[in-house]
């Protein structure tokens, strides 16, 4: 499904003459073909899934974000500017993140249903929650909360 909506905004952007769109567009599909390369390598002959899709384009907005950081520290606005255009672009292919309360509200959910009571069991309610809630949620974010969960 992802596929063709890149496809199809790849089309949309030539179209419209979007020039920031159309080179995001063509990275994203780069970064998708090199994955399907590799995936091929390790038995799996169509290529990548939309879950893992997700991921790759979930990274694709950190190492943009980390990007920014650095541009900023170095005086570089050009390049700010150039990395939140395609954050924007990127993200347009995610689903609707969730916010802090839901966010908060899945972690409580999934130490429940693993009946996690400390920190070793951290492991088994990050699959939980990388499972369902792939692209929606912020992993580096929500580590550090069902951390907090369990400690205390």
């Amino acid at each position: 499904m992802l596929r063709s909506q890149f496809n199809d905004s790849l089309k949309a952007a030539m179209r419209s003459k979007d020039q920031q769109a159309l080179a995001t567009i063509r990275l994203i599909l780069a970064a998708l073909k090199d994955r399907d390369i590799q995936a091929r390598g390790s038995g799996k002959d169509e290529g990548i899934d939309d879950q893992e899709i997700l991921e790759m384009l979930q990274k694709m907005v950190k190492q943009r974000r980390e990007s920014i950081a650095l541009y900023e520290k170095g005086n570089r606005e050009d390049l700010v500017a150039r990395e939140k255009a395609e954050i924007e672009v990127i993200e347009r292919f995610l689903p609707k993140a969730l916010d802090e309360e839901e966010t908060q509200s899945a972690i409580n959910e999934a130490v429940e249903e693993v009946g996690a009571t400390s920190i070793k069991e951290m492991g088994r309610v990050m699959a939980l929650l990388k499972e369902r809630y792939p692209g929606r949620m912020d992993f580096a974010k929500a580590s550090q909360l069902v951390k907090q969960r369990l400690t205390t």
